[in-house]
């Protein structure tokens, strides 16, 4: 267990480059993953269930015990992000399934990656983990709503349909998780260390099945939506940090709001665009996928290197003491 462990941690120190490797190899020769197409929903439901696994009763007391900065993250990640994709469809003047892609994907909840990035990048871990978790919850609800607002006018959305699917595949494996978690306790904290190591397995397998079954039109997107996907992704970070600072929050917790609304659930768009749209609606969260990886661990890295000034000041104040 001890060498599965490590070999996680390797794996999760070079993830975007993993992705990103895996994605060019599906792109030039897509047979190799076409496999993994009809299982993304099943790969999916893996990650989610090792995310319940990895969640504790502690970490839901910060739901309740700092309920305004998760409100603020919940909400910030909600608005700014489904904000931001409508608005880059309407100024760009996307074809139909790229705009449903790309509001799909900025209606999507936080990314699975985004607490590891937050750990990294020393930002407040309860709150972004309380976000994260708050915000995925929240998603059989407030995605179908979103989705149907905002892309009503591009095509018919099948809002009740979305919340099953999104149960099925999101809340269900989460809620199981957390039981099993709760019930066996200290039993299971040895499986828990392989969990990186799988969701990271299978996060990559999505994207190389995903990116194998658009090889084609992914070899003819035009840079456009390229652009469209990089702008939404850091301008969600940006507005990220200066809203929760805006709010008065502190430089630990804008790093965490920063990254939770920044950093989407792609994969699960991707399942959506497979199950109830088009393979071109999956292209935007194809390209998010890759490309918030490499943006979410860059930034991980800038942060990583720089204390937050609540945390120097406090520790001016222990030496000042001694």
């Amino acid at each position: 267990m001890d060498f599965i462990e490590t070999l996680g941690k390797l794996v999760g120190k070079y993830f975007a480059i993993i992705v990103i490797v895996v994605a060019a190899d599906a792109l030039l020769q897509p047979t190799n993953f076409l496999w993994v197409v009809p299982k993304v929903s099943l790969l999916l439901g893996i990650i989610m269930f090792g995310m319940g696994m990895t969640l504790r009763k502690d970490d839901f007391k910060e739901v309740f015990t700092r309920p305004k900065d998760v409100f603020i993250g919940v909400v910030c990640h909600y608005v700014i992000m489904p904000a931001i994709a409508y608005t880059l469809c309407l100024v760009f003047n996307l074809p139909k399934e790229l705009a449903i892609g790309v509001i799909l994907v900025g209606c999507c909840p936080s990314g699975t990656s985004s607490n590891v990035m937050c750990y990294l990048a020393k930002g407040d871990l309860a709150l972004a983990v309380s976000i994260g978790a708050v915000s995925t919850l929240l998603a059989p609800i407030l995605m179908p709503g979103l989705i149907l607002l905002l892309a009503g006018k591009w095509i018919s959305i099948p809002a009740l349909k979305l919340f099953m699917e999104i149960v099925k595949i999101i809340v269900v494996p989460i809620l199981l998780g957390v039981i099993i978690n709760s019930l066996l306790g200290e039993k299971v904290q040895k499986a828990t260390k392989a969990l990186p190591l799988v969701s990271t397995i299978a996060v990559a397998l999505i994207v190389g099945g995903v990116v194998g079954a658009n090889s084609k039109r992914l070899m003819a997107t035009s840079l456009l939506i390229i652009v469209v996907v990089l702008i939404h992704n850091l301008a969600g970070y940006i507005l990220g940090y200066l809203s929760s600072k805006a709010l008065g929050m502190g430089e630990a917790k804008r790093r965490a709001v920063t990254l939770e609304v920044g950093m989407q659930n792609s994969a699960l768009g991707v399942s959506l665009a497979m199950s109830f749209f088009t393979p071109a609606v999956a292209i935007p969260a194809v390209i998010f996928s890759v490309w918030l990886t490499m943006t979410g661990s860059t930034l991980a890295s800038f942060w990583s290197a720089r204390e937050p000034k609540e945390n120097e000041k406090i520790s001016k104040k222990l030496v000042t003491e001694i």
